[in-house]
């Protein structure tokens, strides 16, 4: 049964939730590691067990902040990114603060099932069709259109991997840029969440708290699945950056069978 607000507390009290916690974040830190994405996806499906959806997404916020600055400055080409993203990083923060405004902290199991059939229609896209490419002039129009979209769907299931991570790996960037980007839009989703999620007093000092403590093994995984990304091939890392979105999508998606 989902805990309430003030129940995340005892999770460093309780053998079974902390254990649940703690395999949670270090799995989704290896799964981001790996594929550079996945983290809020992963967790909150297996956080879902202990608590509720919108509990989960505030204990996320610092694992999320954290990793993704990681993976944003591990990058050489910041300014760069920067520059050509801003359109769908705007968006994104708009969508995320207007929606969370409308939706006040109502984190829907449904939502977050449609979530999972979206990274599945996705994967299997990706995985079956020739690589897809955003043509140049389609970018401009497209890039905020995306970034409201994942704003939308970051403050309705807290995970802000769709669109943006199918929108970034259809722009032909090169592995490392690809991680850079995804490291990039996930920082300023999570931040904007974590402001709309303080806006509606779900998150506080206390579960921020105890949010910090889930970096330990989060940071973990993350660094074992950097160090099996750095021994694949460009077309490996593709395969498996697809594979990845798949089996995130399966994971949410089955939680209507549940």
């Amino acid at each position: 049964m989902p805990l309430d607000l003030p129940a995340i507390m005892p999770l460093a009290l309780e053998p079974f939730p902390l254990a649940v916690a703690a395999f949670a974040f270090f799995l989704a830190g290896f799964v981001k590691g790996v594929v550079g994405l996945g983290l809020p996806p992963v967790a909150m499906g297996l956080l879902s067990l202990v608590m509720a959806p919108a509990q989960a997404a505030a204990l996320l916020v610092v694992p999320a902040f954290v990793t993704n600055i990681w993976q944003l400055a591990a990058g050489p080409r910041f300014g760069t990114l920067a520059r050509r993203l801003w359109p769908m990083l705007t968006a994104s923060v708009v969508g995320t603060l207007a929606a969370a405004a409308l939706l006040h902290g109502n984190f829907g199991g449904g939502a977050i099932v449609a979530l999972g059939l979206a990274l599945i229609a996705s994967a299997i896209l990706g995985l079956a069709a020739p690589r897809l490419r955003v043509p140049p002039g389609a970018e401009r129009w497209l890039a905020p259109l995306a970034g409201a979209t994942t704003g939308l769907v970051t403050a309705a299931t807290g995970v802000s991997s769709i669109p943006a991570a199918p929108f970034l790996a259809a722009l032909g960037f090169n592995r490392e840029d690809l991680i850079q980007a995804l490291g990039l839009s996930f920082t300023v989703s999570t931040v904007a969440l974590a402001v709309a999620l303080a806006g509606s007093g779900i998150l506080n000092l206390g579960i921020a708290s105890v949010s910090a403590l889930a970096l330990v093994p989060a940071l973990l995984g993350m660094k074992l699945g950097g160090l099996v990304r750095g021994r694949v091939s460009e077309p490996v890392f593709r395969r498996c950056f697809y594979l990845g979105l798949l089996g995130l999508g399966l994971h949410l998606a089955s939680r209507a069978l549940v």
